[in-house]
């Protein structure tokens, strides 16, 4: 039952060449798709790009623009679009046209490379002309990690107008002295939205010279936010631990996210559970799924993939702010009005609106626990019978001697 949760089109653990899900809902999500663009495209870049993964090494690279000139900074700020409904989400989305070529991932000197990276040092929306050697065809590109776009088709010219380069992003662009992972926590802490990060790593613009190369856009999205995680991670355990139970809300594009923080020692799980009938469960049962890290984290990759990094890194955020590290559980809900996978930045910007609500707070386990039973469609027990961490923490609340 788990297989299509785990594998969420990424691994094709069934077998077929294409993934029959993202398959059918790419035929439903073309419904939406109202722009017909010919052999040619004038529009605004928000500035972003999207770097494929297939062939790799040599994989399509290039740039996502809407046929229409304007400010489209929105289009591709998914810091910004919590509480955005899925016709509006999708309306910007799957404008987005992709102008691609294929490329070598160790390129970076091409002159088309170097076209984009100047495109996304830019501050502001480019204006962008793409000609395509065919028309576009309405595919629409779905995953997991990555948000969705429309039509894609091979470029046989390209110009962008850069405007002035954000300086942050310039400044680690032309250190290449800089190791990567030095260069992206230096953005996050200058301020430059995660989603942006994600963008230049993406496109060779991090670390040193000799390793920048081109990077997936879906493995770069997680590369980022296990990055800055893990940096986070290091200074949330050296605080004081927590002295109360808190619980945290938000819902989003059919999902109830619930963070619980536990006064106890940093460690963090994550677990989703899919109603029959969400987009990664066709079946008549509700199939859930989670991984967990003790204090000292973890060194193999989280079997439920990107969304457990993108929530980590939100509930670090919010520990390092209250100056507590706490026991981290984020349980996630997803029911049938989920119609189609939006990328992982659903999870982190929704358990950050949690944690930027007001908590409920409690004293004790119980009162913590009858709380999620209210709230919670699928109640207590079940989440009890799945969490290895609130086991953990009812075991020792049990053996605990009376003074």
């Amino acid at each position: 039952m788990t297989r299509c949760i785990l594998c969420r089109g990424a691994h094709m653990l069934c077998g077929k060449a294409r993934c029959p899900v993202l398959e059918k809902t790419a035929v439903m999500a073309r419904l939406y798709l109202k722009y017909h663009v010919s052999d040619s495209l004038e529009g605004s870049s928000p500035p972003t790009v999207f770097v494929g993964r297939i062939g790799y090494p040599a994989v399509f690279v290039g740039p996502l623009a809407p046929p229409w000139r304007g400010d489209t900074s929105l289009m591709d700020l998914p810091e910004a679009w919590f509480g955005i409904d899925w016709n509006q989400l999708l309306e910007w989305r799957l404008a987005m046209h992709h102008g691609r070529r294929k490329v070598r991932v160790t390129d970076i000197n091409n002159r088309f490379v170097l076209q984009l990276q100047d495109l996304s040092l830019s501050a502001r929306p480019v204006d962008v002309e793409m000609v395509f050697r065919k028309p576009p065809r309405p595919r629409i590109q779905l995953s997991e990690e990555a948000q969705p776009f429309g039509p894609a088709a091979t470029l046989r010219a390209f110009h962008a107008d850069p405007g002035p380069a954000d300086r942050f992003l310039e400044r680690v662009y032309y250190d290449t002295d800089l190791r990567a992972a030095d260069a992206i926590l230096e953005l996050y802490h200058r301020g430059v939205p995660v989603s942006r990060i994600q963008r230049v790593l993406s496109l060779g613009m991090l670390g040193t010279a000799r390793w920048r190369r081109l990077v997936p856009t879906r493995w770069s999205i997680t590369a980022v936010d296990d990055t800055i995680g893990r940096k986070l991670m290091e200074q949330v355990r050296r605080l004081p631990v927590l002295s109360e139970y808190l619980l945290y809300t938000s819902r989003q594009l059919g999902n109830l996210f619930m963070v619980i923080l536990l006064p106890e020692a940093w460690s963090y799980e994550l677990i989703e559970a899919w109603a029959p009938g969400s987009f990664w469960n066709p079946f008549r049962k509700t199939a859930a799924v989670g991984d967990y890290e003790e204090f000292r984290g973890r060194t193999t990759y989280a079997r439920i993939g990107g969304c457990y990094y993108a929530a980590r890194l939100a509930v670090c955020e919010h520990l390092l702010r209250i100056r507590r590290q706490a026991t981290a559980i984020v349980l996630r809900e997803i029911y049938p009005q989920y119609i189609m996978p939006v990328g992982v930045w659903n999870v982190r910007e929704s358990v950050r609106q949690a944690l930027r609500n007001p908590p409920l707070r409690f004293a004790s386990l119980t009162e913590l626990l009858d709380a999620i039973d209210r709230t919670a469609r699928y109640g207590v027990q079940f989440w009890l019978n799945r969490s290895r961490l609130l086991q953990r923490h009812l075991r020792q609340q049990r053996l605990q001697i009376p003074t």
